[in-house]
Formats: C-alpha cells, structure tokens, sequence
C-alpha cells in the first residue's frame, strides 16, 4: 500500500516527479525481472514431493477453482464494465492470480496450522502457471499471433513444452554445475548468489530465443533444481529474496506512477464494484465449495476463501496485454489498477490474528495434519502404536526413544505439563522436525 501509494503520488496525476506510461521500457525490464525472479523461488520452495502424493487439493483448488473464478470474473467484467467478452475472460484470469508476494509473510506464520499455509502456499507457487498459458492463448487469439492448426500447434508446443524443457534443463545442469564447481574449488558465497540469479535470467532468455515464454521457463528451472535434489546456497536464497523484494518495491512504485496517469479512464464506480465482487463474492464461495470435503474446521475454509489478494502479479500480468498492443489494454490495466488498489486496502484487516487465536483457544481438526494430502485423508499407511506400559519400559533403556510432545496449541497451553525428557514440537511441524532429528532412534510422539 504504501509504495504503492509513493509511485502514485509521484507520478503524473500527484506531484509529476515520474512521467512513465504503461509502455516505458523501464517498466517492462523491472516488470519482467520481478516475476522471473518470484517464480523461481516460488519452485525451489515448493515442496514437490509433497505436491506428488497430495495432489489432489492442488488439482481442486488450481483446475475447477480457477476455472471458476476465471469464468465469473470474466462475466462481472462484461456486465459492469462493457469489455468485450475475449478481453473480459483475460482480465478474468488476471484477476484469478492470487499473488504470492503479499501471500509470504502469511505462509510464515507458525501461529496458523502448517496444513492450511501449505494450501495456501501451493495456490500462491503454482496458480501462475495455471493462469499465465490461458492469458498468454488469449491474448494469441486476441492479437491473430497463430492461425491454422499447424501454427496453434507450434505456438503451443512452445509455450507449454520447449520453454518449460528449456528451463528445466538449464535449471538442472547450471545447479549440478554448480555444486561439483563449489565442491572441488569452494565457490565464494556471493558470487554462488549472483550465480544463481544467472540461472533465472538464462531460463528465462533461453526459452524466449527458441520462441517460448521465460516465465515458464523460469518457474521450470526452480522445479528441476528440487526434482532432481539439486541444492542451491542458502546465500542465493537468501540474495534472492532482498533481489525480488527490491525489485518487488520498485515495481509497484513504478506502477503506482503509471496508474496515476491512467485511472482517470476507468468508470471507479464499477471497477470498484469489480472489486467488491472478486473479493466478497466470487473467490470465497468457490475457494468454499473447493475446501468443502477437506477436514478443517470453518475457520480454516474462512481463512483460506479470503486470502486471495490480487497484487503485483495482477498488474505484471495486464501488462503482457498493454505489450502485445491489444485494443483496449491499458483500460484493462487501469481496471486491474482499481481492484489491486482496493484489495490492498479491503484485504488488509487482521485475520492472520484472529485465525492464530482460534488456534491458541481451540483444537482445530486441521492442526492433526502437517501436510495438504493429510487433509483430504490420504496418509502413508498406518502409524504403529505403543502403550503407556511399554513407553515407561523403554525410558531407562540403554537407548531410550525421542520422546515428541505433539499436542494441539490450545491442549499444550491449557496444561503445560509434559512427559520427563520429552520435547515440544507442534503436531503440524513434526515433518520440519524430523527431517533434521536424529536418526537410529525410536520416536515415539504422545498428544491428547
């Protein structure tokens, strides 16, 4: 909000100290830069194990919800606003993206139950790659860039597989290279760091000189860097991250300044309208229906129906459509421009809050799961269990178990008593745990 409100009051209807239109070049190069950058980290921290054997809430949330949304939006588009129906299914899959940078400080929040951000976790890194080909078709269709079936045939095939297969490959290779480099001549960290933007800025080139789209490139490369158990420096993640939230900030300065120029051609009363409608009335009902046989509680469906907040990736997305030069494009941006704006604001209230305090109070059913697959039941197998008898037999050993005390926040916090030795770790961050806990011991983990 804050920046923003800079940008517009800089630009040409505040104070004019910015004069940049939706066409500056300035504007695309720190535009295509920002999402390159945010889809590839959004890859390397997906957990895609994790997505392969709970597939099925990703599949319902990113396939039918987005589908929906999309559609719905697209008709409010039309009715409130005049767009024609082509323009007006663009500009309802650009209000579908749910934007994963005002999404991070949520899925880092360990007051709200792992299971939940993971959903939310997996909508912001993925819902992009759902959103971006059917904008990318569109606008294809809308601009007469293919024709016969031969020419769909080769656009397609290089925007959903040569671009991806480029970027996979140049994402694998470079951090193999990498890792045996640093392994035999011990790479500085900072140069490893400036490395591994590199590899964003070879997917994303690589991809577009073959005739594909770098975004998909880039987001690939982050996928085969975890797929193929690559590591990437902790430096680069963390230079990665200042790099995107600097160029993050810059952009929506930039964009600030530009919708300054250009909100005065949208109808605010309707686009504000717009916005009411894709915040209150088309995401939680259908993130809603999606939701409705996973086993959380309202509060959880609630908290996860209203965090769709459309951000930067909504303006970066409008502005592919004002670069391919299609008919009423910048009005389709300064709309977006509108419903970013009100977002941001009506998006705002403290619910992360409210959500964290449900858990402090109450045992909340999605608290018992650490992953999203759990909450639609599909688990592993079976745990073994152990006696209390047998537990106590175990304890004075030569080798006793690792003890974990899994019990829900509200159970733990009502009574803070614990078994001797045992250690505190919440039910739905066992899996952080165990993946560095000790190995060759039992573990045995008691809740109530």
């Amino acid at each position: 909000m804050m920046f923003l409100g800079l940008g517009f009051l800089l630009g040409r209807g505040g104070l004019g100290a910015i004069d940049i239109g939706p066409h500056s070049p300035l504007l695309e190069v720190v535009a295509t830069l920002t999402l390159a950058l945010v889809l590839f980290l959004d890859a390397v921290k997906l957990q895609i194990s994790e997505l392969g054997k709970g597939w099925l809430v990703p599949a319902l949330v990113l396939g039918p919800g987005t589908g929906m949304i999309i559609g719905l939006g697209a008709v409010a588009l039309v009715l409130l606003l005049g767009f024609p129906w082509l323009m007006a299914f663009i500009g309802g899959a650009i209000l579908a993206s749910t934007d994963p940078v005002v999404l991070r400080e949520i899925v880092r929040d360990g007051r709200i139950p792992r299971s939940v951000r993971q959903v939310l976790k997996f909508e912001a890194g993925t819902n992009d790659i759902i959103v971006l080909p059917v904008i990318l078709v569109l606008i294809s269709v809308a601009s007469a860039q293919a024709g016969g079936a031969a020419q769909w045939t080769v656009f397609m095939a290089k925007l959903l597989v040569l671009g991806p297969i480029i970027g996979f490959a140049i994402g694998g290779i470079g951090s193999w290279t990498m890792n045996k480099i640093d392994a035999r001549l011990a790479i500085r960290e900072e140069h490893q760091a400036l490395y591994g933007v590199g590899l964003v800025l070879a997917s994303y080139a690589g991809a577009t000189a073959v005739g594909g789209i770098g975004f998909l490139a880039s987001f690939a490369a982050g996928v085969a860097v975890v797929v193929l158990n690559q590591s990437l420096c902790e430096c680069f993640l963390d230079f990665g991250e200042i790099a995107s939230e600097m160029a993050v900030l810059l952009a929506f300065v930039l964009f600030g300044a530009v919708l300054s120029g250009i909100l005065g051609s949208v109808a605010l009363g309707p686009a504000f309208i717009l916005a009411a409608l894709v915040i209150f009335l088309i995401r939680p009902p259908v993130l809603g229906l999606v939701l409705s046989r996973a086993k959380v509680s309202w509060e959880a469906r609630a908290f996860v129906a209203w965090f769709g907040p459309r951000g930067l990736n909504s303006l970066l997305l409008a502005l592919l459509v004002v670069q391919a030069g299609i008919p009423g494009s910048e009005l389709l941006l300064a709309t977006i421009g509108v419903v970013v704006l009100a977002s941001a604001f009506m998006e705002h209230p403290p619910v992360s809050a409210w959500y964290g305090r449900k858990a402090s109070d109450e045992i909340l059913e999605e608290e018992r799961e650490a992953t999203v697959a759990g909450l639609f039941g599909q688990h592993a197998g079976e745990v073994p269990r152990i006696s209390v008898d047998e537990l106590a037999e175990l304890m004075p050993g030569p080798n006793p178990p690792v003890i974990l005390d899994v019990r829900a926040r509200a159970s733990y916090d009502h009574d803070g008593s614990q078994i001797p030795g045992s250690i505190r770790v919440l039910p739905d961050q066992v899996l952080e745990w165990a993946s560095d806990g000790p190995e060759n011991r039992m573990l045995v983990a008691y809740y109530a």
